[in-house]
């Protein structure tokens, strides 16, 4: 699983050496996979924000894996 792989990348060009930056695609799922978590009431109550967060991570992970098949 490569975690630096970019969901939207972009290069910086104004630089000496060209840089590649923008936010990840682990992190970019895992954001996806909060929204949907915080908008069950059910689920923000019971589990609390910090698991929510880990469950995030842990869809976000399973995703990256996915992409490798």
């Amino acid at each position: 699983m490569n975690e630096n792989t970019f969901a939207f990348p972009h290069e910086i060009t104004h630089l000496q050496k060209p840089l590649t930056a923008g936010m990840t695609l682990r992190d970019y799922f895992a954001a996806k996979a909060m929204q949907g978590f915080m908008a069950s009431p059910l689920l923000k109550v019971e589990l609390g924000e910090y698991a929510t967060a880990l469950n995030a991570y842990k869809v976000a992970d399973a995703m990256m894996k996915a992409r490798e098949v």
